[in-house]
């Protein structure tokens, strides 16, 4: 199963259809966020999907007459994804009844009720739990039921035929749809079962990749993929028009005005905009990155960066944001994974850039060094690409556990503990005579 997302061309009857839905959506995802968290506070039972749908018809719907002008489904797979969001939450900290609280607020929170200034106590601020929706942010909502698709059009319930800006894929009939917003631009998502399509040009290769700030991936066979940077080239104009948001709304809080005005909506159009192409160079250019590795190599090295950790150098992180690296790491494992590539994922604390490519000599690094000069054998070679080819030399240790759990993955190996172990035995002996 893949999922196929595209663009819609739509008119002002289709937008307010789309709006009449996210916002039915929004409104039962913030009903049943705040029945659920009273009952939280109560210490009572939390409802199921089920029971918050059951509740729902008769508390809301059967008093506000637009819920019948959309789609039942909207709301229903709103709760439905509240519900989950609940369950990961309580999972997340392995509890069942206790409330996870932060030591210093717990603290806090005890002494003001005995004080008798506060009676609740508030845990939304917890991360992983659900938060209340605001109108035009992450605007979205599911459809389910007759499902057709006629080139570059699809007819969803409700709505209607839609027309996109590419051609559909032909023979597919989705059963759910799932439309979203993004900067003023409405997108529509389904799944799709297809096989998946090997293509290599050649086969019989490792490399090892290094990420870096100044240029964003080196390759052990010295080819250089140079970092586009959008965020850094869009600062300046981002900068401005921020600036001129904060200007009008500090206008209408001066006049007092509740509602925004059009150019306030201008204003934050253009920078959502401008966020949106931000993101999609940094997507296009990693695309091609993982796709040029994926097809021209059967074993790859990366390196497991600890990303949060390196954003706390407020000096380097809005150059390694910009890079992407999460999602890069992310691509690389499910397209390994479609074209059944070895990837391996060097040690989190393997030195890279401070071993020698050439004998193995180990030295400190600073990170205004970019040129490695060997005190042992002499070696002068660039920092990223000695990283690199270290990389690729790496030999992990391929202890596999009861799950078959190991340092790397295949594309064959994701169905089953027995057959997972036997693949990744497998596996083991590939890459041990490749290497």
């Amino acid at each position: 199963m893949r999922s196929f997302k595209t663009k819609i061309k739509f008119n002002n009857k289709e937008e307010t259809k789309f709006l009449q839905h996210a916002g039915t959506a929004r409104h039962a995802w913030n009903w049943g966020l705040e029945l659920c968290r009273d009952l939280i506070y109560k210490q009572e039972k939390q409802p199921t999907a089920i029971d918050l749908h059951k509740l729902l018809v008769k508390d809301v719907k059967s008093k506000n007459e637009w819920y019948y002008e959309v789609s039942k489904c909207s709301p229903q797979e709103a709760l439905r994804d509240l519900y989950d969001a609940i369950q990961r939450f309580w999972k997340q900290h392995k509890i069942n009844k206790t409330l996870p609280m932060n030591r210093c607020y717990l603290k806090r929170y005890l002494l003001q009720k005995q004080r008798g200034e506060i009676k609740k106590l508030h845990f939304e601020h917890e991360r992983g739990f659900p938060r209340f929706k605001k109108k035009g942010q992450h605007d979205s909502f599911y459809l389910e039921g007759a499902i057709q698709i006629d080139g570059n059009k699809i007819k969803v319930p409700k709505i209607g035929w839609l027309k996109t800006y590419e051609t559909l894929p032909p023979d597919v009939t989705p059963k759910s749809v799932i439309i979203s917003r993004t900067a003023n631009d409405w997108f529509i998502a389904f799944k799709i079962e297809t096989e998946p399509i090997i293509v290599r040009h050649n086969t019989n290769t490792s490399v090892g990749v290094d990420l870096g700030i100044k240029t964003l991936a080196t390759l052990s066979d010295g080819t250089i993929f140079e970092s586009p940077k959008p965020y850094k080239k869009q600062k300046t104009k981002l900068r401005r028009l921020q600036r001129k948001l904060c200007r009008q709304r500090e206008v209408q809080k001066s006049l007092g005005l509740k509602k925004a005005s059009n150019n306030y909506v201008k204003t934050k159009n253009k920078i959502a905009k401008i966020h949106q192409r931000i993101a999609n160079i940094r997507i296009d250019n990693t695309h091609k990155l993982t796709s040029y590795l994926v097809k021209n190599h059967n074993r790859i090295t990366i390196e497991d960066l600890n990303v949060s950790g390196m954003t706390k150098n407020h000096n380097l992180a809005s150059s390694i944001l910009d890079g992407g690296f999460y999602e890069f790491k992310r691509q690389i494992q499910y397209k390994c994974l479609w074209n059944d590539v070895v990837l391996i994922i060097a040690d989190k604390w393997f030195p890279s850039s401070q071993l020698c490519s050439c004998c193995g000599h180990k030295q400190k690094m600073p990170l205004k060094q970019r040129v490695y000069n060997c005190d042992f054998c002499g070696l002068s070679i660039d920092r990223d690409k000695n990283a690199a080819i270290n990389l690729n030399n790496y030999t992990p240790s391929y202890g596999v556990n009861a799950c078959g759990a190991t340092k790397f993955q295949n594309a064959s190996s994701v169905s089953g503990c027995e057959s997972g172990i036997r693949q990744r035995l497998a596996n083991v002996q590939v890459c041990i005579g490749s290497s």
